[in-house]
């Protein structure tokens, strides 16, 4: 059939119309090539900027704003940075490294990535147990900032003076009284507790009674559960609903929310930095944050806290990195990504510790007391004094709405994570088209599940509970989980197959700084932190009330509950291996499956070209994949311009010839 040439250019214009099209309904940039997934069938990030802005929404949470400041200036202050920063370079980084390789490497979840040794998979379920008492707590939390930002539309914030119904005869507000609304009990109040304030004693300040007598209408003691509180009940609900939007369909939607969720944060602590350090006071603040105390460097608590810190702030062991790691492309380079995403993360730490002490110091200042009197950490940080502190403000709600603002985005960003990290294992573990196709409805069941498990947190007794689990449901699990899946990856499956995986991976082998840490320094710091934590152990409190021993001890069991999994798991696996004797299963339940090794058949070259256990050691020479990678770039570049500048589609399906014949 002949075809003009003018008919033939309208159909060239009509395929570059359509591959622009599908373009920006990708999220590309217009005059950008098109970008397809490499793994079609379980989907990868659009690219790698939302990756890395996901890692970090998922790194920097709440922790960063109210626990580094504090145990900063409770460990000797600058000094504390010293031990710090040796700790995130022998150990934050290279176990985020660890992490993000062993999730891209294979493509597969926290739970799929133990084809490398099937014994160990306990370990993916122990990081999923810890994901969802994690996942739980932190959207209270995240729902009660999501209260106080609505509190905070308001002309006047209700924790500012000591004339509410809520309020007792001991609370003495900084701001002082309103004229118009102050009655004879209001001004002795103030005028007692001005006097408290000279005295330096201990004081009730009326967002502490807020808090506790208003939000919370606490209880006397964890086994009161009270009533639920209907508004943080509703709040609970906004946020798991946020959560699901923002996943309703997997990476791709939350890769697009991060650009908001993950960079807004910085904007607003840059906003609050900027008025914080206008304030009177605020050098004092900085000035108690930052001079160090140099004779605590040799007090191993302080390094015990900066391990710990480095540890718990990068969201090691959680699963969520290797679950965030597997929806990048094979060829990612996810060294220097680590590095990025830790160096950031530490460096926001530090740089909320001037945010929020420069506030604090002005309330110090305001007061005539000392810094250490105003600072807390934790929920008394972030929803008693800080915003006390906003109280003091011109235009004070703006102030509250952008805190709290911030607040929410940093819960959100880690909340995120969390989900995607238990609906990824369990699609992963299923696996069937249908359960792929429809993974929306996955995220949908755990995000219902996980609401009505936080339902208990908004009783009276709520807080009580947040607490607990946060600090037994991760707490020492954490590190054990870590350090079993060092020996694993590095002494089971096998250091020098591991570093080989990674090369063919990356292209080249990981630096030997990375090796060293991996095989030794590591695992010694983990284990150094379980000893420090052991040795340390304090039974848990909140303010005056004393845990029972009764409630310490569901603590106990929600921690071993993930570890737990490990050795359960371990001995169900030798059980139904495959041999006459034990150690012949113990053999064949190490042994890596043959599924074991990168998802895609294309990537599947040198020792994994075959997919038997046994040729597990055999290894493709570094040149080889080099020249490898070079021919498959070519030969994609000849069919892509094959496709575009010689094919083009008729009307019937057919394909044509452009050139025309003689």
């Amino acid at each position: 059939m002949f075809i003009s040439r003018s008919m033939l250019t309208v159909r060239i214009e009509r395929v570059r119309r359509s591959d622009r099209k599908i373009a920006l309904e990708n999220g590309a940039v217009p005059g950008e090539p098109v970008k397809k997934d490499e793994n079609s069938r379980r989907g990868n990030w659009g690219n790698q900027i939302e990756f890395v802005l996901t890692s970090v929404g998922y790194a920097v949470g709440l922790g960063n704003v109210w626990r580094f400041p504090y145990l900063c200036y409770r460990n000797g202050g600058g000094a504390f940075m010293f031990p710090y920063f040796i700790m995130l370079v022998f150990c934050g980084i290279p176990l985020f490294f660890l992490e993000l390789s062993f999730g891209q490497f294979t493509s597969l979840g926290c739970l799929g990535v133990w084809k490398v040794s099937p014994m160990f998979k306990g370990v993916g379920y122990g990081m999923m147990v810890v994901s969802t008492y994690i996942g739980i707590y932190y959207n209270v939390v995240i729902c009660i900032a999501f209260y106080y930002f609505f509190m905070s539309m308001t002309n006047l914030l209700p924790w500012t003076y000591c004339n509410n119904p809520w309020n007792t005869p001991d609370c003495a507000g900084v701001a002082g009284t309103p004229r118009a609304n102050a009655t004879f009990a209001n001004m002795s109040a103030v005028v007692s507790g001005v006097t408290e304030i000279v005295n330096r004693t201990k004081r009730t300040s009326p967002s502490e009674e807020y808090w506790r007598n208003y939000v919370l209408n606490i209880s006397d003691g964890i086994g009161n559960f009270g009533e639920v509180r209907l508004p943080i009940l509703g709040c609970l609900a906004v946020s798991w609903v946020v959560v699901f939007l923002c996943l309703i369909r997997g990476v791709k939607s939350s890769g697009k929310v991060v650009y908001f969720t993950a960079t807004f944060p910085y904007l607003v602590l840059t906003i609050l930095f900027i008025r914080g350090i206008t304030l009177d006071g605020a050098v004092s603040g900085i000035k108690y944050y930052l001079t160090p105390q140099w004779e605590k460097i040799l007090d191993a608590k302080v390094w015990g806290d900066a391990a710990s810190q480095i540890f718990y702030s990068l969201g090691c062991a959680w699963g969520g990195l290797i679950t965030m790691a597997s929806y990048n492309k094979f060829h990612n380079n996810c060294f220097r990504d680590s590095i990025i995403i830790s160096v950031t993360n530490c460096g926001t730490s530090v740089y909320a510790g001037f945010v929020i002490f420069s506030i604090l110091g002005f309330m110090a200042n305001h007061l005539g007391v000392d810094v250490s009197e105003v600072a807390d950490h934790g929920p008394g940080l972030a929803f008693v004094a800080y915003p006390e502190a906003l109280t003091l403000l011109p235009i004070s709600p703006l102030w509250s709405l952008l805190f709290f603002f911030m607040l929410i985005l940093l819960g959100l960003g880690t909340q995120f994570c969390l989900l995607e990290t238990l609906v990824t294992a369990i699609v992963d573990e299923i696996g069937t088209d249908w359960i792929i196709k429809n993974k929306t409805y996955v995220t949908l069941g755990v995000a219902i599940i996980g609401f009505l498990l936080g339902v208990p947190l908004t009783t009276q007794a709520g807080i009580y509970w947040l607490l607990l689990m946060d600090n037994y449901a991760a707490s020492f699990s954490l590190v054990i989980i870590s350090c079993i899946m060092c020996i694993c990856i590095m002494y089971v499956y096998g250091h020098k197959n591991y570093f080989k995986d990674v090369e063919m991976m990356l292209g080249f082998p990981p630096p030997i700084f990375f090796r060293i840490c991996w095989k030794y320094v590591s695992p010694f710091i983990i284990t150094f932190i379980l000893i420090f934590t052991v040795i340390q152990y304090k039974p848990i409190t909140y303010n005056d009330y004393v845990y029972p021993g009764w409630s310490l001890v569901i603590g106990f069991a929600m921690a071993l509950s993930s570890v737990i999994c490990i050795p359960i798991y371990a001995l169900f696996k030798i059980a139904v291996s495959e041999g006459s004797t034990f150690v012949e299963r113990l053999k064949n339940s190490v042994r890596p499956d043959p599924d074991w090794g990168p998802a895609l058949q294309e990537h599947r070259k040198g020792r994994y070209a075959t997919t038997g256990p046994e040729s597990v050691e055999v290894c493709p020479l570094k040149e080889e994949l080099r020249d490898e990678g070079k021919e498959k770039l070519k030969d994609k570049e000849t069919e892509k311009k094959d496709e575009i500048g010689l094919t083009i589609p008729g009307s019937n399906g057919s394909t044509l010839n452009p050139t025309p014949s003689a």
